[in-house]
């Protein structure tokens, strides 16, 4: 181990760097959606639980929308920051098990994205406790999203070796 503190650490070799890219893109996604949800239903909350009795006044309004932005505001980032990090989390899972099958070797590597499609229903499913028939759709919809996976990467690497060809 050198003690050169100029060299960069590069992880790239132990881990690809999609595996870095899939959850923090998932992760900001997760935020503005949730964000843009959050910050709505705030805003129709605010609008039923002050229907009752609306303002009179030009400052009254002014207080009122005041009062319903600033609420929209706190709602869409508080929304927003717990779907980013459960739609983080669910990417982290994809891709932990995705690298998890590719490390076990050929025969398995084939189907790491379907394994990881499955894996990841399968966890979903427990950790929301879904009951057994939407369990088995999770665990459908994971296994066609993988298989999905599975055959844009399968096209790739047809597409790469057709490119060599028409090369040489």
């Amino acid at each position: 181990m050198s003690n050169n503190y100029d060299e960069r650490y590069d992880v790239t070799p132990i881990l690809e760097s999609r595996y870095f890219i899939l959850p923090a893109s998932a992760a900001f996604v997760g935020v503005f959606i949730g964000a843009v949800r959050g910050s709505r239903l705030a805003s129709l909350r605010f609008l039923a639980e002050n229907a009752h009795r609306p303002p009179k006044t030009i400052r009254g309004w002014y207080l009122y929308n005041k009062t319903k932005n600033y609420k929209r505001m706190a709602a869409g980032l508080l929304s927003g920051g717990k779907d980013g990090v459960k739609l983080g989390m669910t990417a982290l899972v994809w891709v932990g098990i995705e690298d998890g099958l590719g490390r076990c070797g050929t025969p398995i590597d084939d189907l790491k994205e379907v394994g990881a499609g499955v894996g990841t229903a399968g966890a979903f499913s427990v950790v929301y406790r879904l009951g057994w028939r939407a369990g088995s759709r999770a665990l459908l919809l994971g296994s066609m999203m993988g298989g999905g996976m599975g055959f844009l990467r399968w096209a790739r690497e047809y597409l790469r070796r057709v490119q060599e060809d028409f090369d040489t």
